[in-house]
């Protein structure tokens, strides 16, 4: 299938590894220029070279932090008229609620609610004007089954998604779609912070937290980053353009819920 996403311009937030690179992978298969972003030189250069090896468009990128005003307007003075916008970011460490700082909450609200609104902000009006738009919003199965652990995630990523669905029926008619890609233990380096953070809360071995991340899951095993991008491409595409206001469970067949 031609998804139609050749000569597209993506620009991917927090790209250089893991879920994000899944995704920029994806596109740029399907011959999409892609502006990759990270904070660590090294791991986003390394990104760029293997991105090179199987782009058939263009591989740049911009060494920024997405949280900041000045790394936000360095991403958009490189690629101010993107066709597709992914907003990721670093979840935050899982806490409990009488655990959470007012700073844990102000650092989460800025990393995973103001920085993408304030991107989608930007990129929009060039979006409407082209009457094509594809904004993908890399959030968490925290926001449809909240978890006592994770109530800075899931706090931040809902107000999102309701921030987004409301405005996602107000571009639909401008072929500006906005959808949002729920993981929950897709095989990325986040789970194996995650298995180290129930080392600690939970006093169980790194091979018991791993086993106990695979039995949480209905598949009874973690999803690939190859099937987190190729649903990332599909998104968006051409023929993905009846879909919007969307939360895309990534779970292997476990989110509990009809809705």
């Amino acid at each position: 299938m031609d998804l139609g996403l050749a000569g597209k311009t993506a620009l991917l937030c927090a790209s250089n590894a893991g879920l994000g690179l899944a995704c920029a992978r994806a596109v740029a298969a399907e011959g999409a220029h892609v502006v990759l972003n990270g904070r660590d030189p090294d791991k986003t250069a390394a990104a760029e070279a293997e991105l090179r090896a199987v782009a058939t468009g263009t591989v740049t990128s911009v060494l920024a932090d997405v949280t900041t005003d000045d790394g936000r307007a360095a991403l958009l003075e490189h690629c101010p008229k993107p066709d597709i916008l992914l907003n990721n970011n670093a979840g935050p460490r899982p806490k409990h609620f009488l655990e959470t700082t007012r700073s844990d909450w102000e650092d989460t609200y800025q990393a995973n609610y103001l920085a993408p609104i304030l991107l989608v902000h930007a990129v929009l009006p060039g979006m409407i004007a082209k009457r094509f738009g594809r904004i993908i919003n890399i959030t968490s199965a925290m926001v449809t089954a909240p978890r006592p652990h994770h109530t800075l995630s899931a706090g931040a990523r809902a107000g999102l998604t309701a921030s987004l669905k409301a405005l996602s029926q107000d571009v639909a008619r401008d072929n500006v779609t906005i959808n949002n890609m729920l993981p929950e233990r897709i095989d990325s380096p986040r789970q194996h912070e995650m298995a180290k953070a129930a080392m600690a809360r939970d006093r169980i071995s790194y091979e018991e937290a791993r086993a106990a991340q695979v039995n949480s899951i209905a598949a009874r095993r973690m999803g690939t980053l190859e099937e987190f991008g190729a649903m990332f491409a599909f998104l968006c595409s051409q023929q993905a353009g009846y879909i919007s206001g969307s939360n895309m469970h990534l779970d292997g067949g476990s989110y509990p819920g009809l809705v």
